[in-house]
Parts: C-alpha cells; structure tokens; sequence
C-alpha cells in the first residue's frame, strides 16, 4: 500500500512540473511574441524589459486566479 501511495505522489510531482514547464513555454512564447517586436541585440530596450516584466506577472496573475477557479469547483 505504501508503495502505492508513494508512486501517486511521484506522478502528481510528475505532472505538477510537466504543467509548469508547459506554462513556461507559454509565457516565454507569448510575452516573446508581444514584446520583442525587432531582432533583439545584446540587451532588450528598456521598453522590452518592461513589457516583458508586465506581461510575466500579468500571465502569472491569471493562472493563479484560473487555479483558484478550479480549487472552488
């Protein structure tokens, strides 16, 4: 039984980081796509790093509202 107990705790650490990488992924790809509107030299602009910035935490701000959501179904 232990045994049991121990490998669903192993798969739901497993999908925990699978959906974190994913939401990384996502991040990076959007706020990417929105901010970065040139090739990008050594350094982004200070207007890249503040889009950058403010699209991360937005991006995170709604996942943790979503999560919640979900916790209260």
């Amino acid at each position: 039984m232990e045994n049991s107990a121990e490998m669903q705790r192993f798969i739901e650490q497993e999908q925990q980081k699978a959906m974190m990488s994913e939401m990384v992924g996502k991040l990076t790809s959007v706020c990417w796509d929105k901010c970065i509107t040139s090739t990008p030299g050594s350094k982004f602009s200070s207007g890249e790093t503040t889009c950058l910035t403010n699209c991360a935490q937005r991006f995170l701000d709604m996942s943790v509202i979503i999560a919640k959501r979900f916790e209260m179904q």
